[in-house]
């Protein structure tokens, strides 16, 4: 697909949405004004290496460096807010313009911003599964049972409080403070393999969940891929079939993208100053605060 047209992009992007049936991807890059790292620099090279999933499954000591380094990180992923972006976003799926977002965030804060119909690709660090009989654990009494039965290390921990978050809502803590650490057990049959409920590298998506993504693909007009470098193979394979369906793909991100050679556009500018300006183009006088003004 060529990258010239006769509309700039704010335009090319305003009119993809006046024609509807959009289908939204969304990556880490919404959310990292939301306080979230991503994954990814501008150029595209991973900044950190995560725990893969048959690290985890591997041995006790694996699982217990996972669970001390989230506990650390939790309380600030969990108090992460939407941003702007998010809310603009929720704002045109109200307003009719797109249905459905796929995407790769596990944060939640597209739905906390009131966007409805959200499919989690990779799940949702909110909650933990059992890899031994597949219950669901909420991470809110993970949290406070990892407390309970590691008060030494709950007490250390807040020296390391204020180091960077990573991606996975963790913290890279010193090491010398992971030990005799007690994992929490699934409520349901007492197993230590509870894990975030999430797609960890090394993982799949769920065919069954593919295979939604992909009929909801089939029925759109266009597809918009906000903040995602679309560097893994889940996420890229949507804008792959879309290409081969002939599927308009817009790109919103400031960095590199995967999916470069296949999209219509690629718009290299934040994102909340490219959805706000996609929001008073497109809902025009729906956009106004209390006082009758439009929002600028």
């Amino acid at each position: 697909m060529e990258n010239e047209g006769p509309m700039d992009d704010r335009s090319h992007l305003a009119h993809l949405l006046r024609e509807g049936d959009v289908l939204v991807m969304t990556g880490a890059g919404l959310s990292t004004e939301s306080g979230l790292p991503d994954y990814r620099g501008p150029d595209g090279v991973r900044r950190v290496e995560p725990m893969t999933v048959s690290e985890f499954r591997a041995g006790v000591a694996a699982r217990q460096r996972y669970w001390s380094r989230s506990y650390v990180g939790w309380e600030r992923f969990r108090t992460a807010r939407p941003n702007e972006a998010h809310r603009h976003l929720a704002a045109l799926e109200k307003a009719g313009l797109f249905e459905t977002t796929i995407t790769q965030n596990v944060d939640g804060l597209a739905q906390q911003a009131g966007s409805r119909d959200v499919i989690e690709l990779h799940g949702n660090l909110g909650r933990a599964v059992c890899l031994n009989c597949r219950a669901l654990a909420d991470r809110e009494w993970i949290q406070q049972q990892f407390a309970t039965r590691n008060p030494v290390f709950a007490q250390d921990a807040e020296r390391a409080r204020d180091l960077p978050l990573r991606p996975d809502g963790d913290v890279d803590i010193d090491p010398s403070l992971i030990h005799d650490i007690e994992l929490v057990v699934c409520p349901t049959c007492g197993s230590d393999l509870l894990k975030p409920d999430v797609v960890m590298f090394g993982e799949s998506v769920p065919k069954d969940l593919v295979a939604h993504c992909f009929n909801r693909l089939e029925r759109a007009k266009s597809l918009l891929v906000v903040g995602s470098s679309l560097g893994v193979m889940s996420g890229f394979r949507f804008a792959r079939r879309a290409a081969e369906r002939d599927i308009p793909i817009v790109l919103v991100n400031t960095g590199w993208s995967r999916a470069e050679h296949l999209a219509t556009r690629h718009v290299h500018r934040p994102l909340s100053e490219v959805l706000q300006e996609a929001v008073w183009d497109v809902l025009g006088d729906v956009d106004r605060d209390a006082s009758g003004d439009r929002r600028r």
